[in-house]
């Protein structure tokens, strides 16, 4: 019973795997080859060029979150090694969860020091470079303890010869030096607004969702150059809206909602009360605003509006970011108001780091920015 029961769950991995439409995006689409990343340019030419030599060094790839660093190394693999030996080349560990010292010595050990076997033909009849050496990738390699790294360094020496390491990670000071002296380094930037734009657009036409220039730009201001994030919360929205009756469009208030990000509607209504005048409003200083509301007045008014924003159930943190957003960028505030509003918001930033009371902090920089506007 035994014997057959991986041969089960094989075959039931594989019908998954096929099926996508039960699939998340991030993986639907992840590229199938190097040529399919986005915005990495100079990353992608460098690797272009060891499918031809078939010479890879130790690699590390480091940057923010969602700009394709794994989606690039699992690429390449594939076309080093093509799919039926893809399983028993590359080894793909995530360092977050197996991060201590026992893992690289045993399991990551283990895999680098036993010889590839001589190349093979894929089924489709097609022949990939597939040479001699085997790969194994590190994601958030930055996760692991100094014990695993110092480990680790001896490792990629021994057996160079046989096998390569990709380490993938946020931040490339908590490599040590040594291991990061033994690796050829990647450096990938956040995307850009156009490269988003046409990854999120092809990803919308493939599954027959209609999206507005208004809502791609949604995507991509609350995705910050997170492109994995960008392709989830259009995935969530294009199940809200086609779950309605009867379905509706996306907007960008459906993406800001499901992202968490508190509407721009309603961070303009709030500073507008703490006496910050629209972008797009006339400019005159009147008690009253378009939606026939009076403006908050003295300890009593602002108490009373940051209540209300409280109330609805916004992260503190997540408004004073935009609220510091909206204060810098506007264009009639003085740098004078600029700097004790930015002052405020750093000091809120760290109180709330260190747990203090969110409501409370929000009335302190709610009254601090009616202050400096009224001084």
């Amino acid at each position: 019973m035994s014997f057959f029961q991986p041969q089960q769950s094989r075959a039931a991995q594989k019908q998954q795997a096929v099926d996508p439409q039960h699939q998340p995006w991030v993986e639907k689409y992840r590229p199938k080859t190097i040529d399919d990343v986005s915005a990495q340019e100079h990353t992608v030419a460098v690797l272009r060029k060891t499918l031809t030599s078939s010479n890879l060094p130790h690699m590390l790839f480091y940057g923010p979150p969602g700009t394709g660093k794994t989606s690039t190394i699992l690429a390449l693999a594939r076309q080093l090694f093509g799919p039926d030996n893809f399983r028993s080349r590359v080894l793909e560990l995530n360092a977050s969860d197996e991060r201590g010292i026992s893992i690289v010595r045993e399991k990551i050990k283990n895999f680098a020091r036993q010889t590839p076997r001589a190349q093979a033909v894929a089924s489709d009849g097609k022949t990939y470079p597939c040479p001699p050496y085997k790969i194994i990738i590190l994601d958030e390699a930055d996760s692991m303890t100094q014990d695993a790294q110092a480990a680790l360094r001896r490792i990629m020496e021994l057996y160079a010869r046989i096998t390569r390491f990709c380490l993938v990670c946020n931040y490339v000071t908590r490599i040590i030096e040594p291991l990061a002296s033994r690796c050829s380094k990647f450096r990938f930037k956040p995307l850009d607004p156009t490269s988003t734009s046409t990854r999120l657009a092809q990803i919308a036409s493939a599954e027959n969702i209609p999206v507005t220039p208004e809502t791609i730009d949604a995507l991509i201001s609350t995705s910050q150059g997170d492109l994995r994030r960008a392709i989830t919360y259009l995935q969530s929205a294009s199940r809200l809206a086609l779950a309605s009756t009867p379905p509706t469009d996306i907007t960008p208030r459906d993406i800001q909602e499901i992202a968490g990000v508190v509407p721009d509607a309603v961070i303009e209504d709030f500073a507008e009360a703490l006496g910050i005048e629209r972008v797009h409003g006339n400019g005159m200083d009147v008690d009253v605003d378009d939606s026939g509301r009076v403006k908050a007045k003295g300890f009593d008014g602002v108490k009373k509006k940051v209540k209300g924003v409280i109330r609805e159930g916004y992260s503190a943190s997540q408004i004073i970011s935009q609220l510091h957003d909206h204060v810098v960028a506007h264009p009639t505030l003085t740098p004078r108001q600029k700097s004790r509003c930015a002052l405020a918001f750093a000091e809120a930033d760290k109180a709330l780091c260190d747990g203090a009371d969110e409501e409370l902090w929000i009335l302190e920089v709610a009254l601090r920015i009616h202050r400096a506007m009224n001084s």
